[in-house]
C-alpha cells in the first residue's frame, strides 16, 4: 500500500495514560462512522513516505474531531510515545459513501469548472485544506485562482460529464486577473540630467 492509494485521515497526537491509548485527531465530518474500524496505516515521523499497517482495537470519540485510539500491540506509554505526530491513512476504497451533490477532493481534480453565468472557465488543479477554510484552485487565463469551498459557491460535481459546477459572486475573476499592484504598472522613475549628482573631481 502506497500513499497514492490511500487518504490522509489525521494523526496521533498523544499517547493518553499508560495502557497503549492515544489521542487522535480525525479529520473527517462523522467521526461516529469510524468507531467501527478495524485497521489503520500509520506514517511515522521517523519514516517519512513508509506505511505501517496496523489493527484497531477501540475508537472513541471525544469531540468532534478527537478520539481515543487504541492500535493492536500498542499496550503502554512506552510503545505509544514513537507514534506520536505519526500520520493516519486509510485506503482510498474504504472512503465512506458520499451523499449525490458531494464529492471527495481528489475525486474532482482535472474536472472542468463550470459558471452558471460565464460557462465554462478552467481546470481544477488542487485543493487546499486550510484551518480556517478549504480552496479549490482551478487555472483561469494562466492565473490560479482559489474557489471556497462552501455549497453557496459550489453546487456540484457531474462525474459523468467530469465538471463541476459553480456559482462565482461579481468581481472574484477579475481580482486574480488586475496586476497585484499599481507599482507593476508604472514605469521606472526617470532621472533626468538635473537629478544626477555632480561628478566628483
Amino acid at each position: 500500500m502506497t500513499l497514492d492509494d490511500c487518504y490522509l485521515l489525521g494523526s496521533i497526537v498523544k499517547p493518553h495514560g499508560l495502557k497503549g491509548l492515544m489521542v487522535a485527531f480525525l479529520d473527517v465530518d462523522e467521526l461516529d462512522t469510524y468507531r467501527k474500524m478495524k485497521s489503520v496505516f500509520l506514517e511515522l515521523p521517523t519514516a517519512p513516505g513508509k506505511l505501517t499497517s496496523f489493527g484497531v482495537e477501540r475508537v472513541q470519540p471525544q469531540t468532534d474531531d478527537r478520539a481515543l485510539l487504541k492500535l493492536q500491540g500498542i499496550d503502554t506509554i512506552e510503545a505509544a510515545e514513537p507514534l506520536r505526530n505519526a500520520n493516519l491513512y486509510r485506503a482510498l476504497e474504504e472512503l465512506p459513501a458520499l451523499g449525490e451533490d458531494q464529492f471527495y477532493f481528489h475525486d474532482v481534480i482535472g474536472y472542468v469548472v463550470v459558471d452558471e453565468q460565464l460557462g465554462e472557465l478552467g481546470i481544477v488543479e488542487a485543493f487546499y485544506e486550510l484551518p480556517q477554510q478549504d480552496l479549490m484552485a482551478m487555472r483561469y487565463k494562466g492565473k490560479e485562482v482559489l474557489i471556497p469551498v462552501v455549497d453557496e459557491l459550489i453546487s456540484h460535481a457531474d462525474e459523468d460529464e467530469k465538471k463541476i459546477y459553480v456559482n462565482l459572486p461579481e468581481g472574484l475573476l477579475d481580482i486574480y486577473l488586475s496586476p497585484a499592484s499599481r507599482e507593476r504598472d508604472e514605469p521606472d522613475e526617470f532621472v533626468g540630467p538635473d537629478d544626477e549628482s555632480p561628478a566628483q573631481a
